[in-house]
């Protein structure tokens, strides 16, 4: 979105960031109230879309399926080119048809109130010492099987999922619209989504699934650690165990991306997440993150808390770069 205002003249660049931080608000704001729409979203059309691409092509395996994966993931996000036409052609709207437009896709791609209700589900089942109930709605935001862990290891899945999915459902989509609007904010999302279907390490998807991991990475580089950063101003008298933590462990995860959010967060709370993790049929023993004692059920609410202190010194950030571009636009 700021680059779209600064290819604009120094008057639409003036009212146009007070614009944009409306709108980051805005979208927080109807993600908090509303939370993800019943019936419509535009992720689940995508999501069949994509489960249908890749039951057609994902049928090579070797160095060819590379290719193949390359050409699926152009294939997956030709609607999203559509609907960037179409968002283009929205300029013959009034302003404020645009800006609600905007808005609403912004709404639509945040996703951090849904995943709050899910991790909240988690909590209530092992509060209530019910270890089926902790295992089965942790089941719907993790793809490794439940079923082997104990309520520890459930709580603290359910904290690392806290920790590194509102990176892609919250942080990094705010980023990418104040880059590059709802445009931006739309591609990410349907990278990561990809990423999600596709960007696993076993037989099926090794290859195919490459592109669509790797595009992922580089879309959420930049985010993650602008998170993880966020973490450690929100971890208050944990400050300096969380950049240690992120210093020193990230360089141990798999992921690029989600090993510095995870370790940034697990110092900030001052526990240490490390569990088994049964990926398809392989058990995985991943490495700790964090610090001090072991993370528990009483560590949900806290890691939660954590993402809303982050977004809220994040989001500040944000509206106070566009003030102050406010500010200079008006006095040149």
């Amino acid at each position: 979105m700021l680059f779209f205002w600064f290819q604009q003249d120094v008057l639409s660049l003036h009212w146009g960031v007070l614009l944009l931080a409306a709108m980051l608000v805005g979208g927080v704001y109807l993600d908090s109230r509303l939370g993800e729409p019943a019936k419509f979203h535009p992720l689940v059309g995508f999501g069949r879309w994509s489960r249908l691409l890749e039951h057609v092509l994902n049928r090579i395996s070797g160095a060819p399926g590379y290719l193949v994966g390359v050409v699926a993931v152009v294939a997956a996000l030709l609607p999203l080119i559509l609907i960037i036409w179409m968002l283009q052609s929205s300029a013959t709207l009034s302003l404020i048809g645009t800006c609600l437009l905007q808005l609403v896709i912004l709404y639509l791609c945040i996703g951090w109130h849904s995943l709050q209700e899910h991790v909240s589900d988690v909590w209530r089942g092992l509060a209530t010492d019910d270890l089926p109930a902790g295992r089965e709605a942790l089941a719907k935001i993790v793809s490794r099987n439940t079923q082997v862990l104990d309520a520890d290891e459930v709580a603290q899945a359910g904290i690392e999922s806290t920790l590194e999915n509102s990176s892609d459902a919250l942080f990094a989509t705010l980023f990418w619209f104040l880059i590059g609007g709802a445009e931006a904010a739309l591609l990410h999302r349907w990278v990561n989504t990809l990423d999600a279907m596709w960007g696993y390490r076993n037989e099926r998807y090794f290859y195919f699934g490459w592109a669509a991991a790797r595009l992922d990475d580089a879309m959420a580089w930049l985010p993650a650690r602008l998170t993880a950063f966020s973490f450690v101003l929100a971890a208050g008298e944990y400050r300096q165990k969380s950049l240690d933590c992120w210093r020193t462990q990230a360089k141990y995860c798999d992921s690029p991306n989600g090993g510095v959010v995870m370790t940034s967060g697990a110092g900030a709370l001052n526990r240490t997440l490390s569990q088994r993790a049964d990926y398809q049929g392989i058990i995985k023993q991943k490495p700790v993150m964090g610090c001090g004692l072991p993370a528990g059920v009483d560590d949900i609410p806290r890691a939660i808390r954590l993402v809303k202190q982050a977004i809220l010194i994040q989001l500040s950030f944000m509206v106070f770069c566009c003030l102050s571009l406010h500010y200079i636009t008006g006095v040149m």
